[in-house]
């Protein structure tokens, strides 16, 4: 560890805030500053956010964190980016100026487009070259769309004046003042226009979107040399040497360096990832294949399960319907019944993800009694993140033929103990919690730690290893199947509502 440069910076860019958290050599945080984000609903199934909104809160609390414990920007021995995935930036190269929102990956705008394509049979193209499905979760169509529909965009994107980029790409080209467009794997992995075994963006996808290859960055490893940030910015030049998904940032920092290894975060959505090392298995049960986090020599995959509303269902609960005054609350409200009572919520808000892929799916709530109280509305909600997890992992030990020993758990909603038990017993496996619950963030900054030699080997970050809460299963076989299969028949009922 450099003695004169102490500290790391985490930028986490996610989709509800933006968040700084700075990290000491012991994988400790020192700093922390957040703000949230607005999210922008058009029109129903429609999710967008202000691309200037995003850079300009993100340097706001960059530099909050810094004068929170009064750090100098010259302790920061690099910055590491992590992001809310496959969301979709276009900006003019000249001006920096966004031509149009940031298309969230919530956004079902574009899911008649991918049922053309689907029907042109461009799906098992997609899969065979991407490792993903043809869904409008992913950015591509995203991209598509901003050409089609943003007056001039198109004409100005084949003379070259557009750029296109993840949150990521949109944060380094801001950071460099310009200097540097470019992502990670990770992050172009989730285009659906990466090609993840020949490590390019593939032209076959891209003529058949009509997605100019003069808009894309340079695709580099998730540890390496982007640049250094402009000194406008925070008053001196700092190396930024980490760029990951939020997704793989977190598999990253929960240590998950060994195939067959996995974690599941419970974020806005929740998402299962396993590192399959250097194999990308292609999934039969709904599963994306996708890329881990690489570095140095090292270059690996990971299977996916996508969970499109995991804690959002708990946003949703305190602004839209106002059940609880406070995200915390829904902990309390959930153990203060002792069952749902026979209700069952599935969030299906913008449609279902892994194993079902339905874009037209819409949530329900279901089993609705006179005896049906907000506790229990509560109660199902908070359950609901549980259920479909079950769906991801046994998706996930059906294609990978590895039967799961532990599932290691992180994010926000995970502190929720009651939620972890139920996770426990509904799955019937052990949960381990990460102690160190910031493991998005934690994972950029190993990652940038390792670039500018901070972490000299992943031995180092290892040996920072804590230990972690561990939640046992209690239900027995048959409780649980009984309430597996309820889960099931409403998720059946929800299916195609919008369609």
């Amino acid at each position: 560890m450099s003695q004169t440069k102490p500290y790391i910076m985490a930028i986490d860019q996610g989709t509800t805030s933006s968040r700084c958290i700075i990290f000491d050599a012991s994988g400790a945080i020192v700093s922390m500053s957040q703000r949230e984000l607005k999210q922008i609903y058009e029109k129903p199934g429609w999710v967008a956010h202000d691309p200037l909104e995003i850079w300009g809160s993100q340097l706001g609390v960059c530099i909050e964190a810094l004068v929170k414990k009064s750090i100098s920007p010259t302790a920061i021995a690099a910055i590491g980016i992590t992001n809310q995935r496959e969301s979709t930036v276009v900006w003019n190269r000249h001006t920096g100026k966004p031509v149009y929102d940031a298309i969230c990956w919530q956004c079902r705008r574009t899911a008649a487009d991918c049922e053309r394509l689907e029907a042109d049979g461009f799906g098992d193209v997609v899969k065979e070259k991407t490792g993903l499905r043809l869904d409008s979760y992913f950015s591509a169509t995203k991209l598509k769309w901003i050409l089609e529909n943003v007056e001039g965009a198109r004409a100005a994107a084949e003379n070259g004046d557009l750029l296109f980029g993840t949150i990521d790409t949109w944060l380094i080209w801001n950071l460099t003042g310009g200097k540097v467009h470019a992502t990670d794997h990770t992050n172009a992995s989730r285009t659906m226009l990466y090609n993840i075994h020949e490590m390019a963006w593939d032209e076959d996808i891209l003529k058949k979107l009509g997605i100019p290859s003069g808009m894309l960055p340079t695709v580099k490893k998730s540890s390496d040399a982007y640049g250094m940030t402009d000194e406008m910015f925070m008053g001196t030049k700092i190396p930024i040497g980490g760029v990951v998904g939020d997704q793989q940032g977190a598999l990253f920092g929960q240590m998950c360096f060994d195939a067959g290894m996995a974690k599941n975060t419970y974020g806005t959505g929740c998402f299962l990832l396993m590192n399959t090392g250097a194999q990308a298995i292609s999934s039969a049960c709904g599963l994306l294949t996708t890329m881990a986090a690489s570095y140095g020599d090292t270059i690996q995959y990971a299977l996916e399960g996508s969970i499109f509303i995991g804690g959002a269902v708990i946003q949703w609960l305190r602004d839209e319907v106002q059940m609880i005054a406070h995200a915390a609350d829904s902990e309390a409200l959930a153990l203060s019944v002792e069952d749902t009572n026979g209700v069952y919520l599935v969030p299906a808000f913008v449609g279902l993800g892994t194993p079902y892929w339905d874009p037209y799916a819409r949530g329900i709530l279901i089993g609705l009694t006179r005896g049906a109280s907000k506790a229990h509305i509560v109660r199902a909600a908070v359950e609901s993140m549980a259920y479909q997890t079950f769906d991801v992992v046994r998706a996930m030990s059906d294609d990978s033929s590895i039967q799961l020993q532990c599932l290691k758990v992180d994010g926000g909603a995970s502190a929720n103990q009651f939620l972890m038990q139920f996770q426990a017993d509904i799955l019937g496996l052990p949960v381990e919690r990460a102690a160190m619950q910031e493991t998005t963030a934690l994972g950029a900054a190993y990652l940038a730690g390792l670039s500018v030699g901070y972490f000299k080997t992943i031995a180092d970050i290892m040996a920072l290893a804590k230990e972690n809460t561990t939640f046992a299963p209690r239900f027995e076989e048959a409780e649980r199947q009984t309430r597996v299969t309820k889960w099931h028949r409403a998720v059946e009922r929800c299916k195609g509502w919008d369609e």
